[in-house]
């Protein structure tokens, strides 16, 4: 029988910190402040500290957080705003949610992250903002996006789902991933870095007005109850996850360590061989490795490997099997090759903190065995 590895291991990690987390739980249900209790505050409070941000706005999930985000804008209907293809759905549904457009650039091959020098040419009267996504668990160059969104008189709205922890420093910039620009959003998703047990999500900023925008649209548009200012949405973190989130938030860190060391084995196993493009580090940015992402150099190569994986009892994943200007949904004509060609030849292997060394030999050998017996 083939050995079971998990791609995140929730249940590992929730026995880990059971006794606390059980405890922060009961003490919601004992106090029966379900929505919007001093759970959520303290939550935000901390949150806000460790990321040396101003403000931290907690939500119903990372989409909201989006959403959120460029609801405080209140951009014209029609705004363009430049974002990569190679990503999740997320950001781009909820562009055309708010009647703005999304315009579709390319990536850097060697990081996924967005490709800086392709911003500008993409720049019209109607570019409203700069969103870039920090994919995988590292920060894009945000001294280029700063500077250029500066120049161009744009907001920055980073999409931070991924690298929540990660830290970025240039000789002009510095901070958390998601606080460098005007606003930036993350997700609680569970298999994310800090993941609750369900949905939830958060707004960061330093500006004041647009905390007060996006504490108020959060709310039905309430600054005080009844009284609607702003047209609004229901989006709340509830007081359990806030819990639980709190729990786990101080050993943020130490998840990103552990992520890193598995990262790094599986860097040392592989990167001498010249089989496959092992995930490449920004100079600028710490990688959190909410994913570790490989490069096959084909897809025939891709798909075999992830069929053995399988075979083996070793779970993977393709992030992202199709562009989002090749979704139906999100349909343009433009051509961006590295996001096509690396949709075809990207595969995620299992990382976490709780990963065994005995799983991480276990998935290093697989691989290393199919290329042998090719």
């Amino acid at each position: 029988m083939p050995q079971t590895v998990p791609m995140v291991n929730l249940q590992a990690q929730y026995h880990r910190f059971k006794s606390d987390i059980d405890a922060a739980v009961i003490q919601v249900m004992e106090s029966a402040a379900f929505i919007q209790g001093s759970q959520v505050k303290n939550f935000e409070n901390a949150l806000s500290q460790l990321l040396n941000v101003k403000h931290v706005i907690s939500c119903a999930n990372g989409t909201d957080a989006l959403q959120l985000a460029f609801m405080a804008l209140d951009l014209p209907e029609g705004s363009e705003i430049i974002t990569p293809s190679f990503s999740y759905a997320a950001l781009a549904e909820v562009i055309y949610l708010l009647k703005l457009k999304p315009v579709f650039i390319d990536i850097n091959e060697n990081s996924f992250l967005i490709d800086v020098s392709q911003i500008e040419q993409a720049i019209t009267s109607n570019t409203k903002a700069i969103a870039p996504v920090h994919l995988f668990g590292q920060v894009a160059n945000m001294e280029a996006i700063v500077e250029i969104a500066k120049k161009h008189n744009l907001y920055v709205v980073e999409d931070n789902a991924q690298a929540i922890g990660a830290e970025y420093c240039s000789s002009g910039i510095s901070g958390f991933g998601g606080t460098l620009g005007h606003i930036g959003t993350t997700s609680f998703f569970p298999s994310k870095n800090l993941g609750c047990f369900g949905d939830g999500g958060a707004v960061f900023t330093n500006d004041d007005d647009l905390a007060l925008k996006v504490r108020m649209i959060a709310n039905h548009g309430q600054g005080e109850k009844y009284k609607h200012q702003v047209i609004g949405i229901n989006s709340r973190l509830d007081a359990i996850q806030a819990a639980i989130l709190s729990v786990k938030l101080p050993h943020l860190k130490s998840f990103a360590k552990s992520r890193q060391e598995v990262a790094d084995r599986y860097t040392q196993s592989f990167e001498s061989l010249d089989l496959f493009q092992v995930p490449q580090k920004e100079i600028t940015s710490t990688h959190v490795f909410n994913q570790y992402t490989i490069t096959l150099k084909t897809n025939e190569e891709r798909d075999a490997l992830k069929e053995k994986l399988g075979e083996c009892g070793i779970p993977s994943m393709i992030y992202y099997p199709i562009p989002l200007h090749k979704q139906v949904a999100y349909s343009q004509n433009v051509s961006l090759p590295i996001s096509e060609n690396i949709c075809n030849r990207v595969l995620s292997l299992p990382i976490c903190p709780e990963l065994s060394i005995e799983n991480q030999e276990y998935i290093i050998n697989t691989i290393l065995k199919f290329y042998q017996n090719k």
